[in-house]
């Protein structure tokens, strides 16, 4: 039976903590029993919000801050991978996605402790690419498919989110004024757009349908 609870915490699931995060979000509580889903409480991504005022933030502020939201969105749906997809491909991929996103997050992090320390919270949902990277990304749905249903699922998802990504960083290379944020968001451009590409020859080679 599907239990479905009004939590206002963001990403509860995750080790790593975002106080901006939980003010700012939805969530649905998912059924699973399985050792990694146990307690999970997945969320709505298209019902994040932007943090008040986010615009009128320092412009490295406002990225820092919506890229850590939406790489911690992206761990949320890797870390379903090991359990319901039958492909060991896939679970690499989404490995890999935890690794990378975590370290870049933990780097976020520290760069917000350095130049923001004290200044809040500056999630723009506005940024280019963060709002339809979220759209219709549904937590419950993904976390109830298995097998092949599901890698369908999670390509099709975590293709898109990762073209919001790719759009974000683009858009914010010209307007960034720390040179190590601009590499990060090189990086992103660089990693994502592989594994977009990626994705995209399984789903033809494995002969999934959109879902």
């Amino acid at each position: 039976m599907r239990v479905v609870h009004s939590v206002s915490v963001l990403l509860c699931t995750l080790a790593l903590s975002a106080p901006a995060v939980a003010q700012h979000a939805s969530h649905d509580g998912l059924q699973g029993q399985s050792q990694t889903s146990k307690g999970m409480q997945g969320m709505q991504h298209g019902s994040m919000k932007s943090s008040p005022n986010a615009a009128k933030a320092e412009y490295d502020h406002q990225f820092i801050d919506t890229m850590k939201v939406h790489h911690q969105s992206a761990i949320e749906m890797a870390r379903l991978v090991d359990e319901r997809s039958e492909r060991d491909e896939l679970k690499q991929m989404a490995k890999k996605v935890i690794d990378d996103q975590q370290k870049e997050i933990k780097q976020l992090e520290d760069w917000k402790q350095q130049w923001y320390s004290g200044k809040g919270d500056a999630i723009n949902m506005r940024m280019p690419g963060m709002a339809e990277s979220m759209k219709n990304m549904s937590m419950d749905k993904l976390f109830a498919a298995k097998g092949k249903a599901f890698d369908a699922m999670f390509i099709d998802m975590m293709s898109r989110h990762h073209r919001g990504a790719v759009k974000m960083a683009r858009d914010a290379i010209g307007k960034l004024k720390h040179a190590e944020v601009k590499t990060l968001a090189q990086n992103v451009i660089d990693t994502q757009k592989k594994e977009i590409e990626q994705m995209a020859t399984w789903k033809k080679e494995w002969k999934l349908a959109s879902k």
